[in-house]
């Protein structure tokens, strides 16, 4: 009787060994079944691309576009850019000091100003004439720019107030 227990004992064991050493069904039995996609996309390839994908045909070569010197009456190209206040974080959308400056537009926190005219002096420092709106208000104002000889900070004077931003 011990050896028939024993034995009893033994076979689920003896399934799970089994189980474990039995060979795979091949997919390629099932049809619609692809196994290896490139193998199937890619035939005639000695190696696949490293991103799998092929092109079909080749673009036209493009010459690279080349940044257009603003016109007069435009902000100064060296004053264009993002700007934050000294002890902001460059890139916080919440920053109060946040500016950004284009050719055509002043791009503050809560207003934007669309440029209608630019005066620059001889000490690189210009005049900005724009129309702003904000907050349900639209008014014109004239703000003075100039920026530091190194190009990293711009003081931007608004009725008789200094703010300096850095460059951010």
């Amino acid at each position: 009787m011990r050896t028939s227990s024993s034995a009893l004992l033994m076979l689920p064991l003896l399934l799970i060994v089994t189980a474990c050493n039995r060979t795979p069904e091949k997919q390629d039995d099932q049809p619609g079944v692809v196994t290896n996609i490139l193998d199937q996309t890619l035939p005639n390839m000695a190696e696949p691309p490293a991103n799998g994908i092929t092109p079909v045909e080749t673009g036209p070569a493009r010459p690279a576009p080349t940044p257009a010197a603003a016109p007069d009456g435009l902000v100064p190209a060296a004053m264009q850019g993002r700007w934050a206040g000294a002890a902001e974080r460059c890139g916080d959308k919440a920053a109060a000091l946040e500016l950004t400056v284009m050719p055509d537009q002043l791009l503050f926190h809560e207003s934007v100003g669309t440029v209608k005219s630019v005066t620059q002096d001889k000490d690189g420092r210009a005049a900005v004439e724009a129309a702003f709106t904000g907050e349900g208000q639209s008014w014109t104002r004239t703000l003075a720019l100039s920026l530091s000889k190194d190009g990293k900070a711009l003081t931007v004077v608004n009725d008789g107030t200094a703010v300096t931003r850095k460059r951010c």
